[in-house]
C-alpha cells in the first residue's frame, strides 16, 4: 500500500476557492481535476491570487484563442505565489503573448508526422517502429507542444473505428515490433479503451513492445491509480515514457504516481525538453536527473525545443544543451545522462548531439579526451582483418543462430529424471545388443 500524502495548505485553500463542498478526497480524484481544468485568464489569475497587467490582457487572450489554456488545479497548486512570474511551472502552463511570434523558420508540422502517416493516426518513421496517436485529449496543454496545430481540437479524438484502422495497418507490417502510444495523452483514456487497444496489440505476434507517452505523473499524478496499474500489468512488456522538465515537478504525488507504476515491474524512463528560462541550467538539469533515478525513472531524451509555431521564446542554442551535457557526462552516473538529440525538421527524426570526445585518429591510433580535458590515445589492433559482409548469410561462419540459448538441456542421468526430455534408457554406443539392433536393420 501505498501512504496518500496530505494536501498541502495551498491546495486546500485552491480547493475551496474552486468549489466550496470539495474535500480532500476529491482533490486526489483525477476525473474531479479534469472537470475543474482552468481554461481562461480570469479563473487563472482568481486561483493564483494575482493580477496580470491591462495591457497585456488583450494579448493573452489572443494568445488563448490561437492556442488555448488548460491546466489541471494540481498542477497550478505548484506556482510560487511569490515569484510567479519567473516560475517554472508557470511558464509551462500560462500563455505568453510570445506565442503569436511566428518566425520565418516555424512550422505548423515541424516533423512532418502528417506526412509520414500510412495510416490513420499512425507515423510510420523509422523502420521498426510506429507513433500511434490514440488520444487527442491532455490534461494540460504544454505552452511548448511541438503539436500546437493539434491542440484543443476536439476532432482528433480518435474513435474504435478510426483506432482500428491503425490497428490494422500495425498487423500488415510485419517489420513494426515496437509502438509507441502517443497523443494527446493515452492516460486521458478510460481504462477499458486503454485495455482494448493493449490487448489488440498483445494479439499481433510481430509487435514485441509497446510504448506509453504520458505527463500524467507530472500535471495529474492522481491519474496513476490502482484500477489503472492493474489493468497495465496485464499487458506486458509496456514501458512508459515520462516528460517532467524541472525539479520541482517532482513532488510527493508525483512520487507517488511513479513507485506504483515502478513496483508494478513497469520500466520508466523520461523525456525532457530544453526550455529557456525553465531549465537550460546545468545545476537544474543535474537535480532533476538525480531526483528522476531515485524515483526509478531512466532520464531518456533531451530535447532541444521544435521549430513548431510560437516556440521562439523557448529554444535555447544547441550550444546551451552541449554545456549541460558536458556538465553530467564523467560528473554523475552514465544511466543519470539523457541522450541530448534534435528531432530533424521535416521528418529526419532524432538525431543525437553532444560534446567531442574523439579528437583525432590515423590508421592505427585514436585520440581522445575525457570529461576533464585528459587526453589520451587508444591503439587500434594491428591484426583485425575486416571481414567482408556479402550478404549471403547462409554461408557465413559467425554465430547467426539468434534463438535463446537452451537452458533446460539435460545430459545423463538428470535426461531421465527430465520430464522435458522423453528419453527413457541410455544405452552406451559400443553395446553389443545395439549394434546387433543395427545390424538387423540394415539387412
Amino acid at each position: 500500500m501505498h501512504a496518500i500524502p496530505s494536501l498541502s495548505n495551498r491546495q486546500l485553500e485552491l480547493a475551496g476557492l474552486i468549489s466550496e463542498k470539495a474535500a480532500a478526497a476529491q482533490w486526489r480524484d483525477w476525473r474531479w481535476q479534469l472537470r475543474h481544468t482552468i481554461r481562461d485568464v480570469n479563473t487563472f489569475e482568481r486561483l493564483l491570487g494575482v493580477s496580470l497587467p491591462v495591457r497585456d490582457r488583450r494579448d493573452l487572450e489572443l494568445t488563448v484563442a490561437k492556442f488555448p489554456l488548460a491546466v489541471t488545479p494540481y498542477y497550478l497548486s505548484l506556482i510560487d505565489q511569490d515569484d510567479w512570474a519567473n516560475d517554472p511551472v508557470l511558464r509551462q502552463s500560462f500563455p505568453q503573448a510570445a506565442e503569436l511570434l511566428i518566425n520565418p523558420h516555424d512550422m505548423i508540422d515541424p516533423l512532418a508526422e502528417d506526412e509520414d502517416s500510412p495510416a490513420p493516426n499512425v507515423t510510420h518513421r523509422y523502420p521498426d517502429r510506429v507513433l500511434f496517436y490514440v488520444s487527442g485529449v491532455c490534461a494540460m496543454y504544454c505552452r511548448h507542444c511541438t503539436r500546437k496545430r493539434k491542440v484543443g481540437d476536439r476532432d482528433t479524438i480518435p474513435s474504435r473505428k478510426v483506432l482500428a484502422q491503425g490497428i490494422d495497418y500495425i498487423k500488415r507490417t510485419p517489420q513494426v515490433r515496437d509502438v509507441l502510444l502517443s497523443g494527446g495523452d493515452p492516460f486521458l483514456l478510460d481504462d477499458g479503451k486503454l485495455d482494448w487497444i493493449l490487448g489488440e496489440l498483445d494479439r499481433i505476434d510481430h509487435v514485441e513492445v509497446v510504448r506509453i507517452g504520458t505527463r500524467t505523473p507530472v500535471v495529474l499524478p492522481y491519474r496513476i491509480d490502482d484500477s489503472l496499474v492493474d489493468m497495465l500489468k496485464t499487458h506486458r512488456p509496456v514501458w512508459i515514457n515520462t516528460h517532467f522538465n524541472h525539479p520541482r515537478e517532482l513532488t510527493h504525488s508525483a512520487r507517488e504516481s511513479l513507485a506504483r507504476l515502478a513496483d508494478a515491474g513497469i520500466p520508466l524512463g523520461n523525456q525532457s525538453v530544453l526550455l529557456a528560462g525553465v531549465n537550460d541550467c546545468p545545476r537544474i538539469m543535474k537535480s532533476l536527473v538525480h531526483k528522476l533515478v531515485q524515483n526509478r525513472v531512466r532520464p531518456y531524451y533531451l530535447y532541444q525545443c521544435d521549430l513548431a509555431e510560437g516556440l521562439t521564446h523557448f529554444r535555447t542554442p544547441i550550444g546551451k544543451g552541449i554545456e549541460i551535457m558536458e556538465s553530467l557526462i564523467g560528473h554523475t552516473s552514465g544511466f543519470a545522462v539523457p541522450q541530448y538529440v534534435i528531432d530533424a525538421p521535416g521528418g529526419g527524426g532524432k538525431i543525437r548531439v553532444g560534446p567531442n570526445y574523439l579528437i583525432s585518429w590515423s590508421t592505427n591510433k585514436v585520440v581522445l579526451r575525457n570529461y576533464e580535458g585528459v587526453i589520451t590515445t587508444y591503439t587500434e589492433p594491428d591484426s583485425y582483418a575486416a571481414k567482408f559482409c556479402d550478404r549471403q548469410c547462409e554461408k557465413c561462419d559467425l554465430q547467426l543462430n539468434l534463438a535463446d540459448a537452451p537452458e533446460d538441456k539435460a545430459l545423463g542421468i538428470a535426461r531421465l529424471l527430465s520430464d522435458s526430455d522423453e528419453t527413457i534408457a541410455l544405452t552406451p554406443a559400443d553395446n553389443d545388443r545395439a549394434r546387433r539392433r543395427d545390424d538387423s536393420d540394415s539387412a
